[in-house]
């Protein structure tokens, strides 16, 4: 068995930590580098029900997308719930490590795996790495579909093909709207608005998009903006769990170490319920003509 040192080694030449975004923390947040490691759990949030599950399967090294500590600490104290997590983690000799911002752009990266879950072609970067001369790395990526489809059509693959949540998936555009050409990029996504436009790609899909910058986007003058889809941001980033998985398998046979990996099918998406509105009926005042 490899040492955790060894495995460590290999997950920053997979994920560059000098790759991060400034404000990002990724890396290793606990563990012994002397530890050896037989089992890695992966999965999207490094919360107490993963840590759980983490102990439960026997890990030694569990492999998150989110930081733990994103904006840092004074405390490890386990009265808070990421102290619970530290002090869970550390008790069972489990180590946890972080590639979040240096996973999002790499080649295969985030949003590769968004796409391959979608059954999208991978084109290119949304937004290229200036550093990469292949052109491979960066941030999102541009996508066709196996045949063109409609919004409403691909909207409801999109829902069949990405875990299930209970936010499933929103459209913004004209449900007839024949889908060529799609932009994805995991996680959230509405800050890339100006380079979808520019992109010219008939669909965007992402996670978390706000009111006001997707009302605007929809908003144009002379040209025909692209539909939106609004997935959940668990649900964007879960299929690079398995695609990191396979990429440390990979690495795993190369050096003959035996790694056993897993991935987490626990949904830790916060949101647990969603209800369909009803058909709107403007509201009347007490004499029965609308407000």
């Amino acid at each position: 068995m490899p040492a955790l040192s060894e495995v460590l080694t290999a997950l920053d030449a997979l994920w560059p930590p000098e790759r991060a975004e400034e404000w990002d923390a990724v890396g290793t947040v606990c563990g012994d580098p002397d530890s050896q490691v037989r089992r890695v759990l992966f999965a999207v949030d490094p919360v107490q029900e993963i840590a759980d599950e983490a102990v439960q399967l026997g890990a030694d090294l569990l492999v998150t997308h989110h930081p733990l500590y994103l904006r840092g600490t004074t405390t490890v104290a386990a009265s808070t719930f990421k102290g619970k997590v530290v002090h869970t983690l550390i008790k069972h000799d489990i180590a946890l490590h972080v590639a979040h911002t240096n996973a999002d752009t790499a080649d295969p990266g985030v949003s590769d795996a968004l796409a391959g879950a979608l059954d999208l072609r991978v084109l290119g970067p949304l937004v290229p790495d200036p550093s990469d001369p292949a052109g491979h790395r960066g941030l999102g990526r541009v996508c066709e579909p196996t045949h063109p489809m409609s919004l409403a059509d691909f909207t409801a693959h999109a829902a069949a093909r990405l875990p299930a949540t209970a936010q499933g998936i929103r459209a913004a555009g004209d449900p007839d709207r024949e889908i060529r050409t799609v932009a994805v990029s995991g996680g959230s996504g509405d800050s890339l608005f100006g380079v979808v436009r520019a992109a010219g790609v008939d669909a965007f899909l992402t996670a978390d998009l706000r009111h006001h910058p997707a009302s605007e986007a929809t908003q144009t003058l002379g040209s025909t903006p692209p539909a939106l889809l609004d997935a959940a941001h668990w649900a964007t980033e879960w299929p690079w769990c398995e695609q990191a998985a396979a990429q440390l398998d990979a690495v795993s046979d190369r050096h003959g170490w035996g790694l056993r990996t897993h991935v987490s099918r626990t949904v830790t998406d916060p949101w647990t319920a969603h209800a369909a509105s009803a058909p709107f009926t403007a509201p009347t005042n007490t004499t029965g003509a609308p407000r």
